[in-house]
């Protein structure tokens, strides 16, 4: 399996991009981040790793790393665009609480199955996908 830093450095310089150490830093702290997060939170964790790095810079790279397949952008809704590892991670899809904003990362494989089958139906060869359901959390429902 090819890592993310090759991949990474692959599609930077196949657009003629530079392999900064800034960037590095930026993919590593990333790829240690667990869970869905604003390019905001990615920028506090990496200013703990190196202070010298811009907001700027974690915006921009996060976007490489979304373009590169190495994370994937998630709008839940609310506004703010975050982001997620998809590198050596099972896909799942979301359910998300309207009320509190809790997600729940979820694999169904019958709904999997399902998605197969209407690709095939309509002679569609499924890349990736997204699924996100919005509802009411039990949390919130008995409260």
């Amino acid at each position: 399996m090819t890592s993310p830093q090759h991949i990474f450095l692959k599609y930077l310089s196949k657009k003629g991009m530079a392999a900064t150490e800034q960037r590095r830093v930026v993919l590593e702290v990333f790829l240690k981040s667990k869970g869905h997060f604003s390019y905001k939170e990615l920028y506090i964790q990496v200013r703990e790793a190196d202070s010298s790095i811009s907001s700027v810079t974690v915006y921009r790279t996060v976007k490489l790393l979304d373009k590169c397949g190495i994370a994937e952008a998630i709008d839940f809704g609310d506004g703010i665009t975050r982001y997620e590892c998809r590198y050596n991670r099972p896909h799942h899809d979301h359910l998300v609480c309207t009320k509190c904003g809790k997600k729940i990362g979820v694999v169904d494989d019958s709904i999997e199955n399902l998605q197969e089958l209407l690709a095939e139906k309509h002679g569609f060869s499924i890349k990736r996908h997204k699924m996100i359901l919005f509802g009411i959390c039990s949390d919130c429902r008995d409260s």
